[in-house]
């Protein structure tokens, strides 16, 4: 895999595009009321709203392209060690997601988070409006995903399960090649307007407090789970995480779970006889693509923090609850890409937690800025899920290398 440098990654261009936005929108701002600063301030608002509408047209065929794909795999190859995987993975992003909304709940109304700001300045409305409708609703995206995921895998289909490899590929290229490029744009333009209208710096600050309390977050949730592991499979899980620093820094150069797999891989083999050999082969390379507590863990108290910051409320109990549970669903078909996890879910910001275009440009910059970390918690929490699986394996007399196992041990690799 070709290493890029720091200023090819996708931080480092959202980055620039935060900070050349604020500067010019702090520079509309001073000169507010010429020619020139309402013509520039015109073009900018026409491109935020196109380009957040080809966003949004995306949205319906990243959920079809990546969850039912994911289950049609996870259909087919059924098995009993799978599933316990499967169900302790979404376990953990689960319960993640239910801690940061606990910590939101008891943290972030006690933050200078406050939505009321004197001597706003209000955007033009756009001079030329490019409407892109979605294929479909959001939610019908994420049932009919199920539903023909679920399907073809019953019936053995291979000509659909076929084409719907092919489009994830297809979706999957969009994504890298159109989607990703323009998020810079989109989040340039959103900040621009922000500086414009005269908060964000008021609001920048907040943004970089909260970063640091979900880094935090990801410690606590990480001691939680090799606590919880080392108690049920009566091993020292230290034997395990000692052995993950390198694993931990690569995830924080690449921001992909599955281009840190190798050095993954070498790091819990490290970890044997703690963990047996043949849960490493299995576990590792599959909780790579479906375990993403740290990202999920992110994601929940972000998008609180936001709610509150431009639209004055936190999300009721009820929509956090049903955000939380589908949150991890998408968490285990998500796209093995950086942002992935925030990609394959704006449906659900936008449907369950009824976000707008502004929220949901937020979400992708400050989900961007700390992906890394976000990243690094869910590969070293692998370790944790595979001595699990470990503890299950010796607990229910599955012996090692047994069929079952090889059948199931490539049906996940990214």
């Amino acid at each position: 895999m070709e290493k890029k440098g720091f200023i090819h990654s996708l931080p480092f261009k959202l980055l620039c595009a935060l900070a050349l936005g604020i500067i010019v929108g702090l520079a509309l701002n001073a000169s507010d009321g010429s020619a020139l600063s309402t013509a520039v301030l015109n073009v900018l608002v026409c491109v935020k709203y196109i380009v957040g509408q080809f966003i949004s047209f995306c949205v319906p065929l990243i959920i079809i392209g990546f969850i039912a794909p994911s289950i049609t795999r996870l259909g087919n190859n059924a098995s009993r060690m799978l599933m316990v995987a499967l169900c302790i993975a979404y376990v953990s992003s689960i319960g993640a997601a239910f801690f940061a909304t606990a910590s939101g709940y008891a943290i972030l109304p006690h933050m200078a988070i406050n939505p009321e700001v004197d001597g706003l300045k209000e955007l033009p409305s756009p001079v030329f409006a490019l409407d892109i409708p979605q294929i479909m609703p959001v939610m019908s995206a994420l049932f009919f995903s199920v539903l023909v995921g679920l399907a073809a895998a019953w019936n053995s289909s291979k000509y659909i399960t076929n084409i719907l490899e092919e489009f994830q590929g297809i979706v999957l290229s969009i994504v890298t090649k159109f989607v990703i490029p323009v998020l810079p744009i989109l989040i340039g333009t959103t900040f621009c307007t922000l500086a414009y209208e005269g908060t964000i710096t008021k609001q920048l600050p907040i943004f970089l407090a909260i970063i640091i309390i979900v880094m935090i977050g990801h410690y606590i949730w990480l001691a939680l789970l090799y606590g919880i592991a080392g108690a049920y499979s009566g091993r020292n899980p230290m034997n395990i995480l000692k052995n993950y620093g390198p694993a931990y820094m690569t995830a924080v150069g690449t921001m992909s779970s599955a281009a840190t797999l190798s050095v993954a891989l070498q790091c819990a083999k490290k970890s044997e006889p703690t963990l047996r050999s043949d849960m490493v082969s299995f576990g590792i390379p599959l909780f790579a693509n479906i375990h993403l507590c740290g990202s999920v863990m992110t994601e929940t108290f972000f998008v609180m923090a936001v709610s509150k910051m431009l639209y004055g409320t936190f999300p009721p109990v009820s929509k956090m609850i049903l955000f939380c549970l589908l949150l991890g669903v998408f968490a285990i078909g998500a796209p093995g890409v950086p942002g992935g996890t925030v990609m394959a879910s704006l449906g659900l910001i936008i449907s369950v937690l009824g976000f707008d275009e502004t929220g949901t440009a937020l979400m992708l910059t400050i989900f961007a800025l700390q992906d890394s970390f976000g990243t690094a918690c869910n590969v070293t929490g692998d370790g944790a899920l595979s001595l699990i699986l470990t503890g299950y394996a010796e607990k229910h007399g599955i012996s090692e290398e047994s069929d079952e196992m090889k059948k199931a041990s490539g049906s996940k690799i990214a």
